[in-house]
Order: C-alpha cells, then sequence, then structure tokens
C-alpha cells in the first residue's frame, strides 16, 4: 500500500521547483551593473534599460522574460539583460539613453535602438536580425526563391566588389534595424528578371522589381529608406512615424476599404513613375486616428494627403470618384494649387493642447464618469471656494473701510460745531483783561488820582 508523501515533503518539493524556476529566469534575463561596460565587448547584448517608476517598464516585464526565454531556447547568441538607469545614470547616459524603457542592440562599438512594437515576436525578430551580419549571402536558386516568399520586400545586390558593394555595406549596417539585405550572383536570378548593368541593388516588392539608378534615385540610403515600404500599405500610428522619419513624404489614404482604396491601389501601380518619389500610397480603417490628427471631424471614406515634414493635410473640393479626378488631386498639392490646412504654426500648436486637453477629458468621462466626476470635479470645487473667500474678504474689508471714513467724517463734524460754540469766549476775555487792568492802574496810582 502506498503511502501519501508527507505535507512538509510537498512543501519542500514546491520551494525547490520555486528556486529552479527563479535561477532558469534569472540566467536568461541578467539584472546589470556598472561592470557592464567593460564586459560586454565579446557578446551581442540585447538591453533593457528601465525604471522602477515607470509604468511601461513594469508593463514590458513579462514580454522581456518572454523574449529572453525565446532566444535562449533558438540557440541565439544574443545575450539579454535589463539596466536600472536611474541607478546607473552614467551608463545610461553614455548609452544615449532619454527614456524609459529604452531597448538597445549592443554589437561592438555600436548601438542600434529597437523602435518597434513592443511585442514578443517583433524584439525577436529585430534582435535576430541585427546580431546577424549586415549583409547576407544567398548561394542558390532554392535560397532566393525562399527569400522571396518570406519578405514582403527585398534587398540585393548583385555582382562583385565594387565602389558600389561598399557603400551597400555601409548603408545596411546602419539600417539593418529595419530591413534584411542579402547579395548574390546573378546566376540565381529567375529568367524572367534582367538587370541592365552589374553591379546592381535591386529591390523586389509588390510583384514586381526596381532597380537603383544613382543619378536619378540620388542617395543609396535615401533610395532604401524609401522603398523599404511597400508601395500600398495599411497605415497606423506606428508606420506613419516610420514613414515620417524617412523625410518629407506626402501619404495619401482613404479611411475605409472602399471604392477610394481601389482608385489609391491603382494610382499606386499605373503612375508608379510619376509619384513614387514623393507619395506613399496606403489605406487606415475608421477615423478615429485621423480626427485626431487633424484635430477635426472626416467622414468615412475620405481621401486625405498629409505632409509629414509639417503637419499640413489636403482634402479634395469635389468628391473623387475616378481615377482621372485621383490624379488630378495629386497634382495639385505637388504643384501647390491645393489649399493646404493645418501646419505646425503657433495657433496649431495652441489649438492641439486644447483639443488634446478636451479628448483627455472626454475619454476619461466616458470610460468611468464617476472617476471623471472626481478628477475634475474636485479640483474645480477648491477653485470655487477659494474664489467665493476671496470675493468675500474683499467686500468684508470694503465695509469696514467705509465704516471707517463715516466715523471720520462725524468726528470731523462734531470738531466744527465746537468751535463757534468758543469764539464769543475768545472775544470777551481781552475785554475783561482791559477791565482788570484799569484797576490795577488805579490801586497803583492812587496819588495821581489825588493830582488830578
Amino acid at each position: 500500500m502506498q503511502r501519501d508523501p508527507h505535507p512538509l515533503t510537498l512543501l519542500l518539493a514546491l520551494q525547490n521547483t520555486w528556486l529552479f524556476l527563479c535561477s532558469t529566469v534569472l540566467a536568461i534575463v541578467e539584472e546589470l551593473d556598472d561592470t557592464f561596460k567593460d564586459t560586454r565587448v565579446d557578446d551581442v547584448w540585447l538591453v533593457d534599460f528601465y525604471a522602477p517608476w515607470c509604468g511601461y517598464c513594469k508593463k514590458l516585464e513579462p514580454v522581456w522574460y518572454d523574449v529572453g526565454a525565446e532566444l535562449k531556447s533558438s540557440g541565439s547568441p544574443v545575450r539579454v539583460g535589463k539596466m536600472d538607469g536611474t541607478a546607473y545614470s552614467g551608463m545610461s547616459s553614455e548609452f544615449g539613453v532619454r527614456g524609459y524603457p529604452t531597448i538597445k542592440l549592443l554589437k561592438g562599438d555600436l548601438a542600434y535602438n529597437y523602435k518597434g512594437p513592443r511585442t514578443k515576436d517583433d524584439i525577436v525578430e529585430f534582435a535576430n536580425r541585427v546580431a546577424g551580419p549586415a549583409v547576407r549571402a544567398l548561394p542558390s536558386k532554392q535560397m532566393f526563391d525562399h527569400m522571396m516568399k518570406r519578405h514582403d520586400v527585398l534587398f540585393v545586390y548583385f555582382g562583385g566588389e565594387s565602389p558600389l558593394k561598399e557603400k551597400y555595406i555601409d548603408m545596411a549596417a546602419e539600417l539593418i534595424v529595419y530591413t534584411y539585405f542579402f547579395s548574390a550572383s546573378e546566376d540565381v536570378l529567375p529568367e524572367s528578371v534582367t538587370l541592365p548593368e552589374l553591379p546592381s541593388v535591386v529591390v523586389f516588392k509588390d510583384g514586381a522589381y526596381f532597380t537603383y539608378d544613382e543619378y536619378v534615385d540620388g542617395g543609396l540610403s535615401s533610395w532604401v529608406n524609401k522603398e523599404r515600404f511597400q508601395s500600398y500599405l495599411q497605415i497606423d500610428g506606428f508606420t506613419l512615424y516610420e514613414l515620417g522619419e524617412t523625410g518629407t513624404v506626402y501619404i495619401l489614404y482613404s479611411t475605409n476599404l472602399l471604392t477610394s482604396t481601389t482608385l489609391i491601389q491603382r494610382v499606386a501601380k499605373e503612375y508608379r513613375e510619376h509619384f513614387n518619389r514623393d507619395f506613399q500610397f496606403g489605406h487606415m480603417d475608421g477615423n478615429d486616428y485621423i480626427n485626431s490628427l487633424i484635430m477635426g471631424e472626416v467622414s468615412v471614406p475620405s481621401i486625405i494627403i498629409l505632409n509629414t515634414s509639417n503637419e499640413q493635410y489636403f482634402l479634395p473640393s469635389e468628391p473623387v470618384e475616378t481615377l482621372e479626378q485621383l490624379v488630378h488631386f495629386i497634382n495639385s498639392v505637388l504643384d501647390g494649387s491645393a489649399q493646404a490646412q493645418g501646419g505646425d504654426g503657433m495657433f496649431q500648436r495652441v489649438k492641439r493642447v486644447a483639443f488634446d486637453a478636451k479628448s483627455t477629458i472626454m475619454s476619461v468621462f466616458r470610460s468611468s464618469p464617476v472617476l471623471g466626476c472626481f478628477l475634475f470635479g474636485l479640483p474645480l470645487g477648491v477653485i470655487s471656494l477659494m474664489c467665493y473667500g476671496i470675493c468675500t474678504a474683499e467686500s468684508d474689508d470694503g465695509q469696514e473701510d467705509m465704516e471707517l471714513m463715516k466715523r471720520d467724517d462725524e468726528e470731523e463734524e462734531d470738531d466744527e460745531e465746537d468751535e463757534p460754540r468758543q469764539a464769543p469766549g475768545e472775544l470777551e476775555g481781552p475785554e475783561e483783561d482791559g477791565e482788570n487792568e484799569e484797576e490795577e492802574e488805579q490801586e497803583k496810582n492812587p496819588d495821581d488820582k489825588k493830582a488830578d
């Protein structure tokens, strides 16, 4: 007969299991200190710089341990750590940390910032991409086909050693935070792809391919930064931020997947040579984000053009229903005949502050009316009481001043009444003095009287 284990034995087993799990977690995410500066050079590190009081840092923490576990189980050479930026502010400043949380991949003397969504898959993909070589080789047609299926946008250098290849490698080391870069020989290309010359840098996307031309496209980095997006894509807040970093870009998009979206897709494909240099085409589901962006209301569906450099936007003066009308609208923005709205002037900044404050208050009241009344009602009540107290104090002081002035006036009147009563007495005084003087003279000179 099997006996049940003693409760103390179960408790010890649970304790050992807990300690094992804790040690495993600590092993996959290392807590770093100021000695990290000297020991990091030989490894590739993915580091989360955090602050203990930061709410976003606390939200990222469980995701960060999942990232560490994923990289550890996959055999990645990337080591995962975290550092309290407030405790080691000197280290944080040295790595250029300006806010929390900040995710950086440290590779030799280089530090790469992560600016993507804070999800496990996105962070792991970023770590694996940046930790590897800046330019990866495609040795066969099978590998080339595999990468074509895996990536929506694929950059490949074709040819041998050349000055263009050196530029390509330097550019890849800078922009690898955004996408992959490959190199291959001309033999791996499908028969349908023909290159005008070798060496060449080619981007494959949207079911087609486009070759870099230094004389037409300018710098290689700016060309890659523009072409790393599909010609037509779904736009959200993060994508909009990334597009804004590429420079002055006009973004044309609809706020719903209806007829307007189909028109934009046709323009993106059929008029690429005319508009690709200045425009990015896409769509956005719903109109909440665009309403907050332009601080107004747009109907759904709508077509809008946004200038990412100065926050100006353009709306068509009439409904766009045909391809010709849409092309005319885009050309009017390019030649300056379309009326610009919004902008980043002082008036718009003040309007933005007021709009954000109003939006915050409305969102609080919609989510929790009781909390909204407490947060905004209590301060208003206190301010009202203070104003009432100030006004009451001023009125009381005024009343006291009036009473004092009344009393002063009455005292002055009493003084004026007393002065006439004393006047006759003052006049009689000299006469009496005269009489007394005569009597004294008579008493002093009796002989003079006898002589008379």
